[in-house]
C-alpha cells in the first residue's frame, strides 16, 4: 500500500525560512536537560536575542530552540507562529527588502 505524503504548511516553512537568517549555535546538554543547558549557555555567552540554539540530547536527537526578547521557545512553535516575535518581523522585512532590490 502506497504512503500518502504528509503536507507541508506553508507558514511553517515560511517561519523556517525566516529562522535560517537568525544566528545558530550548536552545543551539547552534558548531564543537563537540554532546555537547562540552553539556558545556562545564553547565560554564560551572554547571547542576545534573536538566536537559535541547536542542543544535542544524544547522537541522534537534537532540540531546537529560539532565544527570543520574550524568552525561550520551541523552534517548532516559533516556526508556525513566526508572526508573534517582533525581532523576526525585521529580520523578513529585510528579506523582502533585498527580494525587491534584486529584481527592480
Amino acid at each position: 500500500m502506497a504512503r500518502r505524503r504528509k503536507r507541508k504548511s506553508r507558514r511553517r516553512l515560511e517561519g523556517r525560512k525566516i529562522l535560517e537568517h537568525v544566528p545558530q549555535y550548536s552545543i551539547d546538554c552534558g548531564e543537563d536537560k537540554p532546555v537547562t543547558a540552553a539556558r545556562k549557555y545564553i547565560h554564560a555567552e551572554g547571547i542576545v536575542p534573536p538566536a537559535l540554539l541547536l542542543v544535542k540530547r544524544n547522537e541522534h536527537t537534537t532540540d531546537r530552540y529560539f532565544w527570543a526578547e520574550k524568552g525561550l521557545f520551541g523552534a517548532q512553535y516559533v516556526e508556525e507562529n513566526h508572526f508573534l516575535f517582533p525581532s523576526l518581523r525585521t529580520a523578513e522585512e529585510e528579506e523582502e527588502a533585498l527580494a525587491a532590490s534584486a529584481v527592480g
